[in-house]
């Protein structure tokens, strides 16, 4: 078949990334589709009996079962690798089955993770509450701090565990260096990337050894699926990740598939295009007296290391209203085109109040904690025109007395 060659590592990775976010991944049929064939079956059919033994004995190669394999789904790994510059992928059914799977699948009973404690709710809900049942314990710590990271090693240390940007404090690990201590130590890094995703950030340009995502934020990019991805090396995906997903099962749908398959040929254009908006919105904010989180900023304490490890600071921050939690949730019922919801990457503008929604499971002193305060807001900025979303903040902000 004509064009096979972009399941080829060896031609993918010398593509630019809008190519590979068009391109990579794609096989085509008998019949040259030029979208991605969208396979929805859940079982494959084969010549002989012989056939069939030999590949599940791994002597063949071919599909035999939607929960190891299927082709749409095989097509998305094939790209988001290439997107990486990872060796392999495997793609779930959502953010947080890649997060618990990256962490399930390499962790055994008296094993120590060190995670950055300013982190999605859920994140730290598996960690809480998930881990420790089978005896993995864990320490969270400042993931600001470079000294903390290695302060908190101990013997059965076998994992770091942090996002960058964090949800929702924007807090940024110094990938370098937190990937180099690592590596000496024999320790595997697990990078939650789904707030930059490969376009503004590659985790393992800086010695990153395994990164997921919820491909259900920017990858899709327009609030349609859910899925999820984890991105290593071939032997990891293979010998680690693969028994324990086609063994517990939390792979993604064919049909979710293909469309984060299309959400990903647009994504090199939405990523930088929101993150500008975003800038200019949070420049706006910090401008009208407010306090914002954004690593964009020049007065963030991290815009040095975001200027050296992202080519932009993403389409989401946060801001604070100056009379907390009841404030801040008239702000977001003031507003007329920006939506309230807890979800985020999407193309249209969301906002959130955290410590009641996306991190209200981790209670009080735990927001406390990752510095999740009462009158926190997260913002997603889409692809509305920047001055619409001005003028919207701007109406609803004079509405609540800020």
């Amino acid at each position: 078949m004509k064009k096979t060659t972009a399941t080829d590592p060896a031609v993918t990775r010398n593509w630019r990334p809008a190519t590979q976010a068009v391109r990579a991944g794609t096989h085509r049929s008998e019949h040259g589709e030029t979208s991605e064939a969208l396979y929805l079956t859940s079982g494959f059919t084969y010549d002989s009996a012989e056939e069939v033994a030999a590949r599940f004995a791994g002597e063949a190669s071919g599909m035999q079962y939607s929960r190891f394999r299927n082709p749409t789904v095989e097509m998305l790994q094939h790209r988001i690798a290439a997107m990486e510059g990872a060796e392999a992928c495997l793609v779930q059914a959502s953010g947080m089955a890649a997060m618990t799977s990256s962490l399930l699948a390499m962790l055994s009973a008296g094993d120590h993770v060190v995670a950055g404690r300013a982190a999605f709710g859920s994140c730290r809900w598996i960690l809480d509450n998930v881990l420790n049942r089978f005896g993995i314990t864990h320490t969270a710590i400042d993931g600001t701090d470079n000294a903390a990271w290695e302060a908190a090693i101990r013997p059965e240390t076998k994992a770091f565990f942090f996002e960058t940007p964090a949800n929702p404090t924007m807090d940024l690990v110094d990938l370098e260096f937190v990937c180099g201590l690592a590596r000496s130590k024999g320790i595997t890094t697990v990078v939650d990337n789904a707030f930059a995703t490969p376009v503004l950030q590659r985790p393992m340009d800086f010695g990153a050894d395994v990164v997921a995502y919820s491909a259900t934020k920017l990858m899709d990019g327009q609030g349609r699926v859910m899925a999820g991805a984890v991105c290593a090396s071939r032997q990891w995906i293979e010998e680690v990740l693969s028994p324990f997903q086609r063994n517990t099962g939390p792979i993604a749908a064919p049909f979710n598939a293909w469309v984060v398959l299309k959400g990903l040929e647009t994504l090199p254009l939405r990523a930088p295009a929101q993150s500008a908006s975003a800038l200019t919105v949070a420049r706006h904010l910090e401008e009208k007296g407010l306090r914002v989180l954004h690593p964009g900023l020049p007065s963030h304490p991290q815009h040095e290391l975001c200027q050296r490890q992202m080519s932009a600071a993403g389409p989401i921050f946060a801001f604070f209203a100056p009379g907390g939690q009841s404030q801040a949730m008239a702000l977001c019922n003031a507003l007329e085109l920006i939506d309230i919801s807890n979800n985020i990457g999407d193309s249209k503008s969301l906002m959130c109040h955290p410590a009641s929604t996306t991190h209200y499971n981790m209670g009080a002193e735990g927001r406390a904690e990752a510095g999740i305060e009462d009158g926190m807001l997260r913002l997603n900025v889409g692809l509305e025109d920047v001055e619409d979303l001005i003028d919207d903040l701007d109406r609803a902000l004079g509405t609540v007395g800020i």
